[in-house]
């Protein structure tokens, strides 16, 4: 099906006719040396490359994503009534070239040339009245990047007065901060643009069509620098002058009482496995939040979650109930949180009515209640949270398992008032792959559990203590620097995190971004030994992850969109492996943060 579609719409692939003496190559910036400039990538998808290049020191490398194909256009002045040659040499499992805009026939090419350079060709003829065309090269969804360089429009020079001219560079930009998490935007008027482009540097450019803009999902307590160009249909201006604010305190969830770097690890307080039971009182200090692993449901659709401590017949060093609660009254007085943890690898729950979540809520509550907890981590692994086929915003969801959770945690909230601790330990599946893939897509047939955590997330960041991803169990995630990375090792961390703390547009909808969180808000999920789950880290790429994310060193090849010393620390599954490993991984978090 790919091919012929790509047959029927992408035109010819041939030599087209010699350039007249006076034609001249009207591409801005066509062999890439001067990076993006000129050019206009969607989604981000666009990056320029020293190797391998056509010619020069340069091409571009653009990665498709999600719904995103990784087009690549610029905005090029022509002659009315004229004819024209594109061309460009391309690389890529399937790659296109095309104008758009030519006032007769749009045209394009397209190719099969996967590590091999390939030159593809085109020829239109402008309208009588058309002084403007849109080139451009993309790749094909699903497939690996492509590269692009040499790109050149040959053909009359429109030149001469009267003709269209890019505008010049917008004037009087100011910033100020209006949140924690907001920017506000303002500047002249530029005569002649029709649309401005906001830079900030380590994101990606959005447009917007009026002198201002708010720019949202940005980090508290945090300097931004801004710029902003001018556009019409002859091209872009030089940036302006750039402008800078400062985000003010972060508000909302809070950091419920946690200290700066904070050390989280789940216990295995209700059943038995390979690591052996450890009993509350016999928690080292390190810990400063402990989630009970786990409370479950009496069924996948009742809400009605149940805990009870693991039984003797498993566990033969279980304390006593009584025993139990008085070590978490000494846990809390000497600082630390005790949560119940919802759900897990084996305790699918789906909060399908307004029964079950109302169920849910009290059910929740008897546990608090009877053990005396600091708040609730949810754990939803699984089939727990999936969108319903249409269900495409994740900033206003429809589906019921989605929306009921999200009303029964408010609930909890509003009940137990600000001090309660609120966290969650989704999967990558559940998060950084809605990058790419988000729900059961724009056509279906994607998985309906792909970034279905979002709407969640989004939804009680207000609310939210702690969010620590599992980066572990996980297949290989595309990054913000759109490429796959895996597990085991610093570079994961790095570019999870930094998803986390930049927000990303969901399925490649620079429409619908998901905004950034605050550092204090985001810890890193890993397993404490090899034992405990696929992806184990050894400390020493521990070690890295958290240099280059607070401190921007020993970054590797990924580069971050930033430096967050506030990120909040560590989480691991879990206190029982940590103790079957020598207590490797708390040691080395102690040592790290000079607890």
């Amino acid at each position: 099906m790919l091919t012929a579609f790509a047959l029927a719409a992408a035109g010819f692939l041939a030599a087209g006719p010699p350039a007249a003496a006076a034609d001249a190559d009207l591409v801005r910036n066509g062999g890439f040396e001067a990076g993006l400039d000129g050019w206009t990538c969607s989604a981000g998808s666009g990056a320029v490359v020293t190797t391998p290049v056509h010619s020069g020191s340069s091409a571009l490398r653009a990665t498709p994503a999600g719904q995103d194909n990784a087009r690549c256009s610029q905005s090029v002045t022509v002659k009315p009534d004229s004819a024209y040659t594109l061309a460009a040499w391309v690389q890529g499992a399937y790659v296109y070239l095309g104008a758009s805009g030519t006032g007769t026939t749009d045209v394009s090419a397209w190719t099969q040339t996967p590590g091999t350079w390939k030159r593809l060709t085109t020829t239109f003829r402008t309208g009588p009245s058309t002084t403007s065309v849109t080139v451009y090269t993309h790749g094909w969804y699903g497939q690996p990047a492509h590269l692009t360089d040499d790109l050149t429009l040959v053909g009359p020079d429109p030149g001469g007065p009267g003709q269209p001219q890019p505008p010049a560079a917008p004037t009087g930009l100011t910033a100020s901060a209006t949140s924690s998490s907001s920017v506000s935007l303002h500047w002249s008027a530029v005569p002649g643009a029709t649309s401005y482009t906001v830079h900030r540097d380590g994101a990606a450019p959005f447009s917007v069509t009026s002198a201002a803009a708010a720019v949202t999902g940005l980090a508290a307590s945090t300097t931004y620098t801004f710029r902003v160009s001018a556009v019409n249909a002859a091209g872009e201006s030089p940036k302006s002058a750039p402008a800078s604010a400062t985000t003010t305190g972060g508000g909302g969830g809070g950091g419920g009482g946690l200290p700066a770097h904070a050390l989280v690890g789940y216990l295995h307080a209700s059943f038995a496995n390979g690591s052996g039971y450890v009993r509350m009182a016999d928690v080292p200090a390190s810990w400063d939040v402990v989630n009970l692993a786990f409370g479950e449901p009496t069924s996948v659709t009742s809400g009605d979650i149940r805990f009870r401590l693991c039984p003797v017949a498993e566990c033969p060093n279980v304390e006593t109930e009584a025993e139990f609660k008085a070590a978490i009254k000494a846990k809390q007085a000497a600082g630390k949180k005790v949560l119940i943890s919802i759900g897990g690898q084996n305790g699918q729950v789906q909060l399908a009515t307004t029964a079950a979540r109302d169920t849910f809520v009290s059910s929740v509550s008897r546990i608090i209640d009877e053990y005396g907890l600091n708040g609730l981590d949810i754990d939803f692994e699984g089939h727990s949270l999936s969108l319903a086929t249409g269900d495409t915003d994740f900033r206003a969801p429809t589906t019921p398992v989605i929306v009921n959770l999200i009303s029964a945690v408010k609930t909890l909230k509003a009940k137990y008032g600000p001090d309660f601790v609120l966290t969650m330990a989704p999967e990558t599946f559940f998060v950084q792959l809605g990058y790419q893939y988000y729900g059961s897509g724009p056509w279906g047939g994607q998985d309906p559990r792909a970034g279905a955590y979002l709407p969640v997330i989004h939804a009680l960041r207000d609310d939210l203590t702690l969010l620590h991803v599992q980066d572990y169990n996980s297949g290989s995630i595309m990054g913000l620097d759109n490429q796959y990375h895996s597990m085991g090792g610093a570079d994961f961390h790095i570019a999870m995190t930094d998803m986390l703390l930049t927000g990303f547009p969901v399925a490649g909808d620079t429409a619908r971004v998901f905004p950034a969180l605050r550092p204090e808000q985001v810890a890193i999920g890993l397993p404490a030994t090899t034992n405990a789950g696929n992806g184990h880290t050894p400390p020493a790429e521990v070690n890295k992850a958290l240099d280059c994310l607070t401190k921007k060193q020993n970054c590797g090849s990924y580069q971050t969109h930033g430096t967050w010393p506030g990120l909040r620390g560590l989480m691991t599954w879990s206190i029982n492996w940590d103790r079957f490993g020598g207590w490797e991984f708390s040691r080395n978090f102690d040592g790290y943060f000079g607890g």
